[in-house]
């Protein structure tokens, strides 16, 4: 087991998410950079879906009730175990009383922290993510206070040994064509788009959207010139997923996260593709969005290299335990 000693900011615990639920106005929820505790879990050998922390702030600080192994990936964090430094992307071991203190975070909005066997909260509606508006799933349905005792699961025996390494998803999946100041974000058009002039398309387009300080977990909501339809749309509730992005009437766009309701009427402009869904999770507060139209050929793609990066991770890792037992 581990024991929160300090946290700041709604850190939860949080799997890969639960999907089969919608149809009954139950959102995902579930890791807002998957790609990070995907591949947390690959260090440790856990099955990919174990839960993990997500650590959106810090000073952050818990203590490992026994010996394990952990991961630490997502937001580059200055980070140390038993008074040992701790890099980004990294597999490394605990003793049983050691404290683990996340100090500061440089770069990105979230850290992962996975734990051999994962984190062994109760399963409900399918995934053991926290679900902050139904206040279920995680830890009593909240985010991580002080003196919790959170349990984990027993470690795969024959992985998990040994400090390693690997290469952060920002620099394997990094866009060289990316600009200097803006995070570029691909999306495709959603339903709504032709309600919008071609002179209003275009300011979309172009456009650099600042992340306000009313984002999180539901959704991020950006700051730039207002984009409004050609005449008020107005449309009954009806589904919508994360990365749809809304334009309310004040005509600033809505991301829709993994929190996000499973409804809504406000008109829809574009939809994040998956594969970027991480790269807005890992967007910083006061950060700024640049979208980019992707055909849905390309969606597939950028797809297929977060796939192709996984494999390489999951490879990589067989192989240098492999290597190990055979020493």
């Amino acid at each position: 087991m581990i024991e929160i000693i300090s946290v700041l900011g709604p850190t939860s615990v949080q799997d890969l998410g639960r999907f089969d639920q919608y149809r009954f106005g139950v959102g995902t929820s579930g890791a807002m950079d998957d790609v990070a505790l995907r591949a947390g879990n690959i260090l440790l050998g856990n099955d990919e879906n174990a839960a993990g922390i997500e650590i959106p702030m810090t000073p952050f600080k818990l203590r490992f009730g026994r010996s394990m192994a952990f991961a630490l990936t997502g937001a580059e964090v200055e980070a140390e175990v038993g008074g040992r430094t701790i890099p980004p992307w990294w597999r490394s071991h605990a003793q049983a009383g050691d404290v683990l203190n996340l100090k500061t975070m440089p770069r990105g909005a979230r850290c992962y922290l996975a734990v051999s066997g994962g984190i062994d909260v109760p399963v409900v509606l399918g995934s053991r993510s926290t679900q902050f508006r139904g206040e279920f799933g995680g830890l009593h349905g909240r985010p991580l206070q002080p003196g919790d005792i959170l349990p984990c699961a027993e470690p795969n025996p024959v992985t998990g040994i040994g400090e390693l390494g690997i290469e952060p998803a920002e620099v394997a999946l990094a866009r060289p064509d990316a600009p200097a100041d803006d995070i570029p974000v691909r999306v495709v058009i959603a339903g709504e788009y032709d309600g919008f002039d071609g002179a209003t398309q275009e300011l979309f387009w172009r456009s650099s959207w600042k992340i306000t300080p009313q984002s999180n977990r539901y959704g991020y909501r950006l700051q730039g010139p207002a984009v409004k339809p050609i005449a008020p749309i107005e449309k009954r509730s009806h589904g919508i997923v994360p990365g749809v992005i809304q334009i309310p009437p004040n005509g600033q766009p809505i991301i829709q996260m993994r929190d996000a309701q499973t409804s809504g009427g406000y008109p829809k402009i574009a939809t994040v593709i998956r594969a970027d869904l991480w790269r807005v999770g890992q967007a910083r507060l006061g950060g700024r969005l640049r979208f980019e139209q992707t055909a849905y050929s390309d969606a597939l793609a950028a797809e297929a290299d977060i796939s192709a990066y996984l494999d390489r991770l999951r490879t990589n890792v067989r192989l240098i335990e492999e290597l190990r037992r055979c020493r």
